[in-house]
């Protein structure tokens, strides 16, 4: 049997590899909380965002990164090239394959089982593909306890990857289970590579394969997946969370029910309203008692206004039946709904019996 060496910089790159794959973890859970508050291609569109965080980032490129830090003493390990995209790919799929199945389901635990089961399955395979993928002199046998206690570790590990997308929301909730899930990633890599056996093969049927060298083509990889890994945290970051994109549909919402004469208009598309309580259509009716401004003559019917007459007495007993009725002469006046005596003019008087005009004070 080969010596094999799976930590040959120490912890550089069991640390680096967790380290990427907690922050992939992170990214994709911010970005299926946002999924939850949409609908349709908004849904869809983040769910494809979360299926590289995790498929690529979080799960991918933790895997080669630890491959990093494996070398077989007095060879040089080559990787095939298309076998390691395909690899890739298979975890970007599988992975938005469990989240569409979980975010679209009514909950419960069967479909988040099958999601878990699918997104290990993948997981495993794409660990294993990404093995096959490498190319030297010898042979790789597996030991089948350790190959299957792999499988079960990347199934336990989709299936809290998916319920943790369910379920978590803050951003302290998120990087727990952020950890927790670049602890199960991490080793199901290691107890795969632990169950790997490298044997001696003078036919060298692995080297026949070729490929490129690890410093030309998976370091080049993996600093383009940082960069992508960048810019999706600066899109996640800047983009609303999901109580703000719940919080601006409300509000939209209640200005196109409260504020358009009662037409009823549906909220924004692709954006899932909170329940709230439903409010009859129609204008709004203001409260007893309360003043009307865009009421003509509200303001002086309600406080006694009303040219001085009775009838502003008897408006005025919400106070104490006509006390508001003073703004005639006096309170008595609004209680006997008697009009107030008439102000003196200028214009002089007629004489109610002989109906002559008396005649005008000449001045000196």
């Amino acid at each position: 049997m080969v010596a094999v060496h799976n930590f040959s910089y120490g912890l550089l790159n069991p640390l680096l590899g967790y380290a990427m794959s907690c922050l992939g973890a992170f990214l994709g859970l911010r970005c299926v909380t946002r999924a939850r508050a949409h609908t349709g291609t908004g849904r869809l569109r983040w769910l494809v965002i979360a299926a590289v965080s995790l498929g690529a980032a979080g799960i991918w490129a933790m895997h080669f990164i630890a491959m990093l830090g494996f070398t077989i003493p007095g060879q040089t390990i080559l990787y095939n090239v298309p076998i390691t995209i395909v690899s890739m790919l298979i975890a970007i799929v599988v992975v938005g394959v469990g989240l569409y199945i979980v975010c679209n389901s009514d909950g419960g635990w069967r479909p988040l089982v099958t999601g878990g089961v699918i997104v290990g399955i993948g997981v495993a395979v794409m660990h294993y593909l990404g093995m096959a993928a490498m190319s030297m002199p010898d042979t790789m046998h597996y030991n089948i306890p350790l190959f299957v206690l792999s499988v079960a570790i990347a199934i336990v590990a989709g299936t809290a990857a998916l319920w943790a997308g369910t379920q978590v929301r803050g951003i302290g909730t998120t990087i727990g289970a952020s950890l927790v899930m670049g602890i199960a990633v991490s080793g199901m890599h290691y107890t795969g590579m632990a169950a790997m056996k490298v044997y001696p093969d003078a036919k060298g049927t692995m080297a026949a394969m070729g490929g490129a060298s690890a410093t030309s083509f998976l370091i080049p990889l993996l600093a383009g997946i940082s960069l992508l890994t960048f810019a999706l945290t600066l899109t996640i970051s800047l983009s609303p969370t999901e109580d703000e994109i719940h919080e601006d549909a409300q509000l939209q919402y209640r200005m196109d029910t409260e504020f358009s004469g009662g037409l009823q208009v549906r909220p924004a598309s692709g954006v899932l309203l909170p329940d709230q309580p439903m409010q009859a259509a129609g204008p709004v009716t203001p409260p007893a008692g309360s003043s009307d401004a865009f009421t003509p003559g509200g303001y002086s019917r309600e406080n006694g206004y009303n040219q001085g007459n009775g009838s502003s007495g008897q408006n005025g007993q919400n106070g104490q039946n006509g006390q508001n009725g003073q703004n005639g002469q006096n309170g008595q006046n609004g209680q006997n709904g008697q009009s107030p005596p008439p102000l003196p003019t200028r214009r002089p008087q007629r004489n109610a019996r002989s109906g002559e005009t008396p005649p005008r004070d000449r001045g000196v």
